[in-house]
């Protein structure tokens, strides 16, 4: 018997309920949508190769599979969370107090972020700045002081002289959204911190400093269009005034459709990601129950073929679909944290 079987044999024996509780036999998996091209492509792969069900997806986005996965232990409760950003201490805090206190982390890959258009519209050249001072609710004084003021942009040549006077009109995804939580962490807070005297904030006030880096404008600039990055592109597709925020794997599978816009210099691309040139890029993760493993068949399995180097390595069939790989050091140290099912451990910061 190999190290990874008795790590799990050992797991069956303190698993959280009991095999006669076995309600299904195939995963249940939830959580982000720009995870789950990649976990689809996974569990398609597993259910042919192998002698378990396909595994079960839902695209809830990242808050919403957090608040699944914490809900329990037990077949009613999911397995699996696709997540495009780390798990919140507070949700970490929400899972033990409900009973889920062995959970591994699985760091996949990396994403970038695409603010994209349509192939028949212009392409962009921005920054972070011009992004901020486009979507947020609150911007600088445009007289140049060093107050704010409600957002008063309403085309993209107000905020920046080199971009087309086109209407603001960006698509993009909802609080729930992992995909969400990156770009204003990436890109609003990017720009926003370029501005000294709300950089200055972060030290003396940082709730007020979040709430202005972070807030987006309500006044129909922004328009939140669901977890559905394919519906994104296809309201691109028909409407090439509109730009639209997703994950890179869906800006590469529509390359025929839409365009990246270049931000601080770069494209969103394989090799500008991979790099770290690109600004808005984020790591991707799924989390798994250890204490559903040996009651609801075929967790471990999944979890060594999500990590095989036939999935995740630079070869990979997971690269074919956009993911960016992690470096050979790191892709061999998750796999092995995988393998013993190593528990994530949280503090607050």
């Amino acid at each position: 018997m190999n190290k990874f079987s008795l790590v799990l044999s050992s797991t069956l024996l303190v698993a959280g309920f009991s095999h006669q509780a076995l309600a299904r036999d195939n995963i249940s998996i939830v959580g982000s949508s720009t995870v789950y091209p990649f976990a689809t492509v996974v569990a398609e792969r597993f259910g042919k190769v192998t002698g378990f069900n396909t595994p079960k997806i839902e695209a809830t986005g990242s808050g919403g599979g957090m608040k699944l996965f914490c809900n329990g232990i037990g077949v009613d409760t999911a397995d699996i969370t696709n997540s495009s950003r780390r798990m919140k201490y507070s949700e970490f805090e929400s899972c033990e107090k409900n009973g889920v206190t062995h959970i591994v982390e699985v760091l996949i890959g990396y994403d970038g972020i695409a603010v994209a258009n349509s192939l028949e519209a212009p392409q962009f050249n921005m920054t972070t700045q011009d992004l901020y001072k486009a979507l947020a609710k609150s911007v600088p004084n445009p007289d140049g002081s060093d107050s704010l003021v409600e957002n008063p942009y309403q085309t993209w040549d107000q905020i920046n002289p080199e971009l087309p006077a086109m209407k603001i009109e960006v698509m993009g995804p909802p609080p729930t959204s992992g995909t969400r939580d990156a770009f204003v962490e990436l890109a609003m807070e990017g720009g926003c911190k370029t501005f000294d005297f709300i950089s200055d904030m972060k030290k003396s006030d940082s709730n007020k400093f979040k709430e202005v880096c972070h807030t987006m404008r309500e006044d129909g600039a922004y328009v939140e269009a669901g977890e559905n990055d394919n519906l994104i592109v296809q309201k691109l597709d028909a409407n090439p005034n509109a730009l639209g925020i997703f994950g890179f794997s869906f800006l590469e599978q529509n390359s025929d459709k839409v365009q990246s816009s270049i931000v601080d210099g770069y494209e969103a691309t394989f090799d500008s990601i991979a790099d770290g040139d690109y600004s808005i890029s984020r790591p991707l993760y799924f989390y798994a129950k250890a204490q559903h493993i040996g009651t609801i068949p075929g967790i471990a399995e999944y979890l060594k073929e999500f990590t095989s180097e036939g999935a995740w390595g630079e070869d990979g069939y997971l690269a074919d679909k956009g993911m960016i790989p992690l470096d050979d050091e790191l892709r061999a140290q998750t796999a092995t944290d995988v393998a013993q099912l190593k528990a994530l451990k949280l503090t607050a910061e």
